[in-house]
This record gives C-alpha cells, structure tokens and sequence, in this order.
C-alpha cells in the first residue's frame, strides 16, 4: 500500500481489509461439502446400492470406506473422490449428493470415496485438535455444552492423519484385499478436497497420476487466509487450525498449492483445474442461497485463477483448465464438473 493516502483513508483500507478477509471466511464458511438449497444432487442420489463399505483400520482407528467397482470389473483404473469441509461419518458427498460415483464406474473406474474427516484437509495434524488449548472432552473447568460439543468428535481425541491414512493404509488395503492398482490412481475433490487433491498428486506421484480441484482456495498463504480457514474450520465442527499446523511453518507452507506447484510439473501429475463464473445456471432458484453461492464461486475463481497464474509462470503445460460461463458454489456445479473431467482422467490413469 503507498503512503500517500488521503487523511482518513487508513480507517477505510482497514475496513476494506476487514470485509475482504470476512468474504473470504464467508466463503469457506458455507460450500466447503454443503448443499446449496435448490441445487442439490437429483433424486437418485444420496445412497449407491452398488456400492460397499470397506473398512481399515489406521491411526486414527478404524475408517470406512465407500468402494463402488467398475462397471467392467478391472482393478486397473482406481479413482478418490474427496469431500468438503463438511464430510460427514454417514457417506461421502459425491454419493450422498451426486450420481457422479456411478458414472465413474460406468466408465470403468473403480470409485473410493473416503468417509469422514470434517475440516481434516486431509492432512497429517501435528497434534489433535484442541479448542484454544481446551483438553478433548473436558470442555474446560466451565462445563460449558458448547466447549464440550467444540472439543469431541473425530480429529479431537485423535490426530487426525489422513494423509497417511490414504496413501499408505488404505492404498495397499485396497490392494491387497480388492486386488486394485495401487499405481496411478485418480484423484479429485471439491473446496477442502480440491487443495488436498493436488497436494495428495504432489507428494505421492507414484500413487496420483492425475488430479482435479474443483472451486477449490488454492493459495492458503495469501494474506487474510488462514485467519479466514480458521474461521471456517471453528464453525465447521470446532476444529483448530492450529493443530492442523503451526502458522506459517514447514507444514503450513506444504499444504499451499502456490508452494507446491512446481512438484505438480515435476511430476508431469495430469491435473484438471475448474471453477465456474458464480453467475447462477437455470437449475439454481432465486433465493438468497443462490445469492451466496454466486459470490463464493467468484472467490473460488479469483483463487484459482492465481494458481493458473503460477503454473503458467513455470511453464506447466500438464494443465486442463475449466471455467464455465455459468455455474455458482453448489453440487450441480461440481456434478457437472466431474462429468466434463471424466475422459480426461480416463486417458490418464491405470
């Protein structure tokens, strides 16, 4: 910021500074694995008869699993489809709200839809996660419900180490117990999931062949964003960020796609990169809903339009880019996405 301001115009550039990180919070506060109202998945979702649960255990106990095989029966085409901020224990998104898993295995790829792991970004913690140093389930010395409701839950009593969880228990489980690929699998996900997709291709290349982040915040180092991560994570489940990692430490910087980026061209990762204009489809109503959404899918597309910046600036030519002229922060929007990414990851895996 220049120093010749107009008097007073340092209150303005605070206030100004204040609504962006406050949008920004907004932003991550509502999509991350929510449903917009009236933009929901179609009427066939919300439950895969087709599809199992497969449990492994891990260090975090055991974790299930939702596995829906390929149409075809081969075992050497493997997709993870990754869930948003707030992943349920129940079911993961894609089926709970899409029909998107079903396509995958019409195409002939076996779909693993990790389950659980709100506000997790799928990351190793490097301690659990403790509300403002408040020990899991005590709720501190005021027996408060909320400190209480704040400090249970997964990831709280445990460390959460998802990381490690799907690219060491879960990959060779599912080998050696379904006999798939442990090679060259897909990844992608949505918000939270986007970011900890491309992370998971940049450090595991020889497990991620390609990765998809759809609307996903992809610079977690820019100024106002991890205050506005924590922000999201404490409403999404009382989840300390934190605890997820220090600020601005060697964990911290690793799980920021800017940082990164050069790992995803190393690594020749195929990557699909997608977020839409916010402006609203036919499928999404006038409501105020709709209105939110708009405005956090133009956050998403500010985001990842700077990683398309970064990855031009190192001359990564292993990028699909997607920005549809319409589409807001909601699972049509992602549904869609999916469908236009599935050739593409198709050639790219297995």
């Amino acid at each position: 910021m220049r120093s010749a301001c107009k008097p007073g115009s340092s209150r303005s550039t605070g206030a100004s500074l204040r609504r962006w990180v406050l949008g920004i919070a907004a932003a991550m506060l509502l999509p991350f694995g929510t449903t917009i109202a009236g933009t929901g998945a179609p009427a066939a979702a919300a439950f895969d008869p087709a599809a199992f649960d497969f449990w492994v255990d891990s260090g975090m106990g055991p974790i299930k699993t939702r596995v829906l095989r390929a149409a075809d029966g081969n075992t050497h085409r493997v997709v993870y489809a990754l869930d948003g901020l707030r992943a349920q224990e129940t079911l993961n998104g894609w089926e709970l709200e899409t029909d998107i898993p079903a396509a995958l295995a019409g195409a002939n790829i076996n779909v693993v839809m990790p389950v659980g792991g709100q506000s997790s970004f799928y990351a190793d913690w490097t301690a659990p996660s403790e509300f403002f140093g408040i020990p899991a389930g005590t709720g501190g010395n005021s027996g408060s419900g909320a400190l209480n409701a704040l400090s249970g839950g997964p990831g709280k009593s445990y460390r959460y180490q998802w990381e490690t969880f799907l690219t060491e228990n879960l990959r060779w489980a599912l080998r050696d117990r379904l006999g798939f690929n442990p090679n060259r699998n897909g990844v992608f996900g949505l918000s939270m999931g986007g970011s900890a997709a491309l992370a998971l291709a940049a450090y595991h290349p020889d497990q991620f062949s390609f990765a998809g982040s759809f609307s996903g915040y992809l610079n977690n180092s820019a100024p106002g964003m991890r205050e506005a991560i924590r922000t999201a994570m404490l409403e999404a489940g009382g989840y300390n960020v934190d605890s997820m990692a220090p600020p601005w430490s060697p964990q911290w910087f690793r799980m920021d796609p800017l940082v990164f980026a050069p790992n995803l061209i190393s690594n020749q990762t195929r990557l699909w990169i997608a977020a839409a204009s916010g402006r609203p489809t036919e499928a999404d109503p006038p409501t105020i809903d709709t209105l939110n959404g708009m405005e956090l899918e133009a956050l998403a597309l500010t985001n990842t339009r700077s990683f398309q910046a970064r990855m031009d600036s190192l001359g990564g030519s292993n990028v699909v880019y997607s920005f549809p002229p319409y589409g807001i922060h909601a699972w049509n929007n992602w549904a869609d996405e999916a469908r236009r990414m599935i050739p593409d990851m198709s050639a790219h895996i297995g």
